[in-house]
C-alpha cells in the first residue's frame, strides 16, 4: 500500500511504498534529506514524526543512540500510515542525476599493504557530476553493492578514484585485489548528503580514520582547486604510520593554505610514532589539539566507533550538533529495502 509523507511546514510530499524506506521514496521523488550511510548507523537522517506512524524495515531498529527522543531513523523505516515529518532540512534534486556507468579500471596500486587507490575511468565521452564528499556505490556480482567515497575533486569527472581498504573476508576486497588494468565494474553515483556549505567561510577540522581520508581528500582538492581560503585543520590516524597512506597530497594542500595545520595520529600502542605525530586515537588527538571547537565546523568520517567518538569530543569542546557533517563507513551492504 502507498503512503503519503509530507514535510511538515511545508507543501512537499511524496509517496512511500510498502518495503521502502522513507528516505529511499525522498529520494526517489527528488526530495533530498540529510543522511550518510543508509544503514542506520550514522544517524543523519533522523527526523521527527509528526503525524502518523512507521515500522522497522524487516523489524531493523528504527532509532540509534544518535536520535532524539521523538526522532527516528528514515534509512531504516517505512511508512505505516500516512506520515508528517519533521526534517532538520531538505532540498529539491533531480533524480535522474544518479546515473549507472560501466566504468573500467585505469590503475590500481597499493597504497598501503591493506589499501588499494583505484582508478576508474568512465566510457569516452560520459562525466560523473558529483559533490566533493559524496560516494558511490559498486555492485557486486551478487547483486549487492558496497559504498566507497570518491577521493578525486568533481573537476576530475571522466573518471572516479576510490580508497579501499582491504577487509578480510570482504567480497569485494577479494575481487579489487585481483583487478587489471582494463577490467570493469558497474557503478551508480552519487549519493551522501554531506558536502559542506559553499559559502561556509568559518574554521573547518577534519578528522578522518585509515581510508575515511577518501571524502576529506575531494573535498580538499576541490576547495584548492576554487582558492577557497579557510583555516583548516587536519586530523588522519591509522594505527600504523603506514596507514597514513598518501601524505603527499598534504604537502601539496600546504601550497595553498600554508597555515594547514596537520596532526597524524597513530593509535597502535606499539608502532613507533614519529617526531609531530601524536600517540593515540583521532578521538584524544582532537581533544589534545583542538580543545575549543565553538564556532568550528567539523567534518569526521571514518568507522561507526571512530566517528561516535569524534562526535562526543566535538560536542564535548563546544562544537555546535548542527556544525558536526559525518560520512560513516559501514561495511556490507545498505539497509533493508535500500535500493
Amino acid at each position: 500500500m502507498t503512503r503519503t509523507i509530507h514535510i511538515a511546514g511545508t507543501d512537499v510530499q511524496f509517496n512511500c511504498e510498502r518495503g521502502q524506506s522513507v528516505l529511499d521514496a525522498a529520494l526517489k521523488a527528488g526530495i533530498e534529506l540529510p543522511y550518510s550511510c543508509r544503514k542506520g548507523v550514522c544517524g543523519n537522517c533522523a527526523a521527527g514524526i509528526a503525524e502518523g506512524s512507521v515500522a522497522g524495515l524487516n523489524d531493523a531498529p528504527v532509532r540509534n543512540e544518535w536520535c532524539l527522543p521523538d526522532q527516528v531513523l528514515l534509512c531504516m523505516c517505512e511508512a505505516t500510515t500516512d506520515l508528517s515529518i519533521a526534517a532538520t532540512s531538505w532540498k529539491r534534486v533531480d533524480p535522474a542525476a544518479r546515473k549507472i556507468f560501466t566504468a573500467r579500471v585505469f590503475d590500481n596500486q597499493l597504497a598501503a599493504p591493506d589499501v588499494s587507490v583505484l582508478r576508474l575511468r568512465l566510457p569516452a565521452g560520459r562525466r560523473a557530476k558529483f559533490q566533493a564528499g559524496q560516494y558511490l556505490q559498486v555492485f557486486l556480482p551478487d547483486g549487492s553493492t558496497r559504498s566507497y567515497s570518491m577521493a578525486n575533486p568533481p573537476q576530475q569527472s571522466d573518471g572516479v578514484t576510490l580508497h579501499v581498504r582491504h577487509v578480510q573476508g570482504g567480497q569485494f576486497t577479494g575481487i579489487v585485489t585481483g583487478l587489471q588494468r582494463g577490467d570493469t565494474l558497474r557503478i551508480e553515483l552519487p549519493y551522501g548528503n554531506v558536502a559542506l556549505a559553499p559559502d561556509d567561510t568559518r574554521p573547518i577540522v577534519f578528522v578522518a580514520g585509515g581510508t575515511g581520508f577518501a571524502p576529506v581528500k575531494s573535498i580538499l582538492d576541490d576547495m584548492a582547486k576554487r582558492r577557497v581560503k579557510r583555516d583548516i585543520t587536519l586530523i588522519w590516524g591509522a594505527r600504523e604510520a603506514s596507514g597514513l597512506y598518501l601524505e603527499s597530497a598534504v604537502t601539496k594542500w600546504r601550497k595553498s593554505w600554508p597555515d594547514m595545520r596537520y596532526v597524524p595520529a597513530i593509535s597502535d600502542a606499539d608502532a613507533q610514532v614519529r617526531p609531530g605525530a601524536f600517540a593515540g586515537r583521532v578521538d584524544e588527538a582532537l581533544r589534545a589539539t583542538v580543545p575549543d571547537l565553538s564556532g568550528r565546523v567539523l567534518y569526521g568520517c571514518g568507522s561507526p566507533a571512530m566517528v561516535q567518538g569524534v562526535r562526543a569530543i566535538a560536542l564535548e569542546g563546544g562544537l555546535a550538533p548542527t556544525d558536526f557533517h559525518a560520512d560513516v563507513f559501514v561495511p556490507g551492504p545498505t539497509a533493508p529495502g535500500a535500493p
